[in-house]
Order: C-alpha cells, then sequence, then structure tokens
C-alpha cells in the first residue's frame, strides 16, 4: 500500500514539473538533434554545441513568431502542435516510467501514460500560447 501511495505522489509531483517544463520539450529535442548530428561530423564539441543552442532558440522564435504574425487559427493551431507532440511524447513516457512499477495492468499504464501525455501537450499549448500573447502585447 505505501508503494502505490509513493508512487502517486511521485507521479504527480513528476506531472507538476513537467508542466512547468513542458514548453522547452521542442527545442530541447532540436538542441539534442542538432548536437548530435554536428558532433558526428568530428567537429569537437564547442561548435555543435553553439550550433545546439541557436537550433533551440530559432525554434522558439520560428513559433512565437508565426503565433504574433499568423491570423489563420489553424496555423496558430498548427505551430501550438508542432510544440505539444514532443511534450505529449515526453509526458507519456515520464507518467508511463514512474506508474510502471506500481500498477501491473498494460492497460491501465498506457491508459494513464496517455492522459498524462495529452494532459502535458495542452499544458505546453497553453503556456506558449500565453508567453506569445504576453509577449507582442507589450510591443
Amino acid at each position: 500500500m505505501f508503494l502505490i501511495l509513493l508512487a502517486i505522489s511521485l507521479t504527480i509531483a513528476a506531472a507538476v514539473i513537467a508542466f512547468k517544463l513542458a514548453v522547452f520539450a521542442l527545442p530541447f529535442w532540436v538542441a539534442m538533434s542538432v548536437f548530435q548530428y554536428m558532433h558526428g561530423t568530428d567537429t569537437g564539441i564547442f561548435l555543435p554545441g553553439l550550433i545546439a543552442f541557436g537550433g533551440a532558440v530559432m525554434s522558439v522564435v520560428f513559433v512565437i513568431a508565426v503565433l504574433a504574425f499568423a491570423t489563420n487559427p489553424f496555423f496558430r493551431l498548427a505551430a501550438l502542435g508542432l510544440f505539444a507532440i514532443p511534450a505529449t511524447i515526453a509526458g507519456y513516457a515520464l507518467i508511463h516510467g514512474i506508474a510502471k512499477n506500481a500498477i501491473d495492468s498494460s492497460i491501465a499504464l498506457n491508459i494513464l501514460g496517455g492522459v498524462g501525455g495529452v494532459i502535458i501537450g495542452g499544458s505546453a499549448m497553453a503556456h506558449l500560447n500565453a508567453i506569445g500573447v504576453a509577449f507582442f502585447s507589450r510591443i
């Protein structure tokens, strides 16, 4: 019983942390992919790190620019979805990894992970939309 309560409380704590960090899933994945590609070409470690940082910043700038200048709501939704998909996958993996030791049923585990992933992806969309609105309301 203690382990089940511990798993539930850790899942809730991880979900709260994931809500706060969900906006950074796409920039992290872009930076990691660019770093691995550049590091694989034997360019050292400084240049791939610099270009990975630039790629992460450019992904955020691209989405905020689309949110600022796109009048079509489908383009805005697509830009927000671009950020939400990696956050959803990361949220699913996070909840699945925490709860797999406490829940034996794979169906219940996949449902819990899916619900957690969708909630974390929606949180990323909401946070990014709020960042875009707040950033361009000051201009």
